[in-house]
């Protein structure tokens, strides 16, 4: 009888252990998931700017599973006591029901109308004078197209977000170097500094800014594939949100996001690059630009359109 009652009070005694452990591991979990939906909301109510208007209204969309839209991305060199320019001009338009998305890269020398500033300039010279808005109405008036969204990134603090997952891999078409890094054919491994050298050489690639616009194309691609496929992103969260809170401004929204994470994922990660290839450079008042091809930019715009609908 006692050994019975013994038994007993051992059972009771290891199930309390072991919902206490249980307990206490729901508790853990539920205060990680609780700081983690703070830092979370605490870094897009940082980063989330709507766009605001010519009226100064703010204009807020809503990505939706069916409806086609476009993402302007600014790769912005920010200078001290500089307003700074948009070194990468990259524009990324997604069609959910079709599952396809479409990257143009603008070169920034590009010679065009400045929506606002009542002047024809380099088109990276935009954000200059007028920020996100001006840069997002002049690609607007360039391309023909609407810009749904933005994607600000601030190109010094976008190495410390390579960095933070790990580093990436890329495929590199062409063996370059510049001044102590050398990047040979094939496939490399990349960290943060490294990605951003090699997505601003120029000058030591035959292709110009042509072969900078594929590198960047590259870079972008790898870390959105990184970041969407590798688990172990989740325990580097929080380092990864301080980072974007910091570098990272959008009018995306979170839900936006969420159904981001769901349309990209359906993709597979393919992405149909296009790129301005006619050569077309000028020297106009002592300046360099860079000329459009009529018939290839009205093509470019043709196809975006018709993705689009």
């Amino acid at each position: 009888m006692e050994k019975k009652m013994k038994r007993s009070k051992e059972k009771k005694s290891k199930k309390k252990i072991w919902l206490w452990i249980v307990g206490s591991l729901i508790a853990i979990f539920l205060i990680f998931i609780g700081t983690a939906y703070y830092s979370i909301q605490k870094t897009m109510n940082k980063i989330n700017t709507p766009l605001e208007t010519d009226s100064g209204a703010q204009e807020q969309k809503t990505v939706t599973k069916k409806e086609p839209f476009s993402v302007l991305m600014l790769g912005v060199d920010e200078r001290k006591d500089d307003s700074g320019r948009s070194d990468t001009m990259i524009v990324v338009t997604v069609n959910p029901e079709k599952q396809t998305m479409k990257m143009l890269s603008i070169p920034r020398d590009t010679r065009t109308e400045i929506i606002g500033h009542d002047s024809v300039d380099k088109i990276n010279h935009a954000y200059a004078f007028g920020g996100v808005p001006m840069a997002v109405d002049t690609v607007e008036h360039f391309l023909d197209i609407p810009i749904d969204y933005y994607v600000y990134i601030n190109m010094d603090g976008f190495l410390q977000i390579i960095d933070t997952i790990g580093g990436i891999t890329i495929e590199n078409d062409m063996d370059l170097t510049y001044d102590s890094h050398h990047y040979p054919k094939g496939e490399i491994t990349l960290n943060g500094e490294e990605a951003l050298i090699f997505s601003r050489i120029r000058y030591e690639d035959p292709r110009g800014d042509f072969g900078r616009q594929i590198r960047q194309r590259q870079i972008i691609e790898a870390v959105l594939k990184k970041a969407s496929t590798t688990p172990s992103i989740l325990l580097k969260a929080t380092d990864m949100l301080e980072v974007v809170g910091d570098n990272v401004r959008m009018n995306f929204t979170m839900k936006d996001l969420i159904q981001l994470q769901s349309i990209y994922k359906k993709m597979d990660g393919n992405i149909d690059q296009l790129s301005f290839e006619a050569e077309g450079g000028e020297r106009i008042n002592h300046i360099w630009y860079y000329i459009p091809d009529e018939t290839e930019l009205g093509k470019i715009q043709s196809e975006l359109k018709a993705h689009l609908q």
